[in-house]
């Protein structure tokens, strides 16, 4: 039942992901897999879930994380998640911060595959067929770090229904490091999920982590099924189509052209309360290495945030980059 290209998938990240980012990221990349932000499952049993779950149409295809560890409540979470039309249901196995690890969830259920296992069940029962259910880990946790340990992981959850494993191939320390930290400091290990792939071809396996550019892209995907991006993509979205245009020969957009495309969705977005702010925040990294880019971003970091600002203050800022992209085309 898989109908998804998982070739080029971005990272569920906190705070950034949110449904503006993801939908500059889908004009940037037509096919790319879309996360959203992780939500608990509490929160999307009890809390506002119009807020939550709301998307765009042309975000498809786009999965939702949860968090969480109780079976029954994953399951009534990823129900109502498909049930809204998201397109994967995934499990994170992989956050390592502390308030993750006081709800007992995230990188803490490396440690219980099990448990995982029962919550992979759950959900599956929950959904429809058609709708994935998958898990983001990591390739281990604190002093649980050999290749013995990720495959009993993989292979115990498997059994439950998970045929999809996102896997960022640091390990997590659950003491002592920041989420940044745990993102920076355990050293990379693609060669494990490499052997993962090749052991397991039953299953697809996405790498993340440590993927920057195209050229790093390019080298690990013949040896897995897909690739996952998660800062590089945010910070310089850009890549997106460069890698659009690699792996599906989707044609290079104008940039400019494709920022004042989204004019109708800001508009929309407006005039449904969000700020402008908040709408065009994953814009700043579009100008990226490019002149003007400074006062671009300047603009829309300051000038968007007036309680009025609207369209006239995107103009503004495009204004700083169009001299330099002219003379460049």
């Amino acid at each position: 039942m898989e109908h998804i290209d998982r070739q080029l998938c971005v990272a569920p990240m906190m705070d950034w992901t949110d449904r503006h980012c993801r939908v500059l990221h889908r004009r940037l990349a037509p096919r790319a897999l879309l996360y959203t932000e992780m939500v608990h499952a509490n929160a999307v049993l009890r809390g506002d879930r119009e807020r939550l779950l709301a998307f765009s149409p042309e975000e498809h295809p786009v999965a939702l994380q949860l968090g969480g560890s109780e079976p029954a409540l994953l399951a009534q979470a990823a129900r109502i998640g498909a049930e809204s039309g998201y397109d994967e249901i995934n499990l994170n196995c992989g956050c390592p911060s502390e308030r993750v690890q006081e709800g007992a969830f995230g990188a803490c259920l490396m440690r219980e595959p099990e448990r995982v296992a029962d919550c992979v069940a759950a959900m599956v029962a929950a959904v429809p067929a058609h709708v994935p259910v998958t898990v983001k880990c990591r390739i281990g946790v604190d002093d649980q770090d050999d290749y013995e340990g990720l495959e009993r992981f993989v292979t115990t959850v498997a059994r439950a229904g998970c045929r999809i494993f996102v896997v960022h191939a640091r390990k997590a320390w659950l003491k002592g490091l920041s989420p940044r930290e745990n993102r920076e400091i355990p050293p990379l290990d693609h060669g494990r999920v490499f052997r993962l792939r090749r052991e397991h071809p039953q299953s697809t396996i996405v790498l993340n982590g440590g993927l920057a550019g195209v050229t790093a892209v390019r080298e690990v995907l013949p040896q897995v099924d897909g690739v996952m991006l998660g800062r590089a993509a945010y910070h310089t979205p850009w890549l997106l189509a460069e890698l659009a245009q690699i792996l599906w020969g989707t044609p290079l957009p104008d940039r400019l052209v494709l920022l004042r495309g989204l004019r109708d969705y800001v508009q929309e977005r407006l005039a449904a309360g969000d700020r402008l702010a908040a709408i065009v925040k994953p814009w700043l990294g579009m100008a990226h290495g490019l002149p003007g880019g400074r006062t671009f971003r300047r603009i829309l970091a300051e000038e968007a945030r007036q309680p009025q600002a609207g369209w006239a203050v995107v103009e503004q800022a495009l204004a700083a980059l169009q001299p330099h992209l002219a003379e460049a085309a």
